[in-house]
């Protein structure tokens, strides 16, 4: 999960880097102090039965394994090492960035292109990005923590808005024992296709796309 430290860094201070790089929660240190602690005991350990127990023979031949295992370090270059990790994973990070959906372009578009200023022309338009928006979050219920946390039950999203108690019996009843998290999304579709045969969305070519664009928003339908 992410940690975001940007308000501590949104105005120049002689002490900000400084608390930047003591930061505990989401830091390095938390990451890597287990790892830390054991490297120290098992660093403490040889280095004192090397000093102590060991005999001066013994100590030659300790050093001479050493020496001999040093040899084989220069194989693989640690920068190459590092930079592959490196690498792996701001790769890693960016492509989960960039798949996170954005509804922002579904609702100007649908802004823009599903014509009507009564009340049924504004509830289509609203049911859309809604519906959208409660895809998205449905998913996000299944991979990330924080947004569980935030609604851990169904009746959470309901409360929130995401969701009517009607459509959450239609939700609920829907006979399949996967995800139903595309449900939401064929709902926005089936208001879409509602809307083109009523005339309020001008053309054929608009509605398609519309739907790319709900498409790219949900890349799993």
């Amino acid at each position: 999960m992410t940690v975001t430290y940007s308000a501590e860094v949104a105005d120049s201070r002689l002490t900000g880097f400084s608390n930047l790089l003591l930061r505990w929660k989401g830091s390095i240190y938390k990451l890597l102090y287990k790892e830390l602690l054991i490297f120290i005991f098992l660093f403490t350990t040889m280095s004192a039965v090397y000093r102590l127990a060991l005999t001066p023979s013994q100590r030659e031949t300790f050093e001479l394994i050493s020496v001999y295992m040093n040899r084989f370090t220069n194989l693989i270059p640690m920068s190459f090492v590092l930079g592959f990790y490196v690498t792996l994973v701001v790769t890693r990070w960016w492509n989960m960035y960039v798949n996170i959906p954005w509804p922002d372009r579904v609702a100007t578009l649908v802004a823009a292109t599903l014509h009507g200023s009564d009340d049924s022309g504004r509830l289509m338009r609203r049911s859309i990005v809604r519906y959208m928006n409660l895809s998205a979050l449905l998913v996000f219920c299944c991979v990330c923590k924080s947004v569980k946390k935030r609604f851990p039950t169904e009746e959470h999203i309901i409360e929130a808005g995401f969701m009517t108690p009607e459509e959450h019996k239609l939700y609920h009843n829907a006979p399949t024992p996967h995800p139903k998290y595309w449900m939401p999304a064929n709902w926005a579709v089936n208001i879409l296709a509602k809307a083109r045969k009523g005339g309020r969305i001008q053309d054929d070519m608009t509605l398609k796309l519309i739907y790319d664009v709900c498409m790219q928003l949900c890349p799993g339908f």
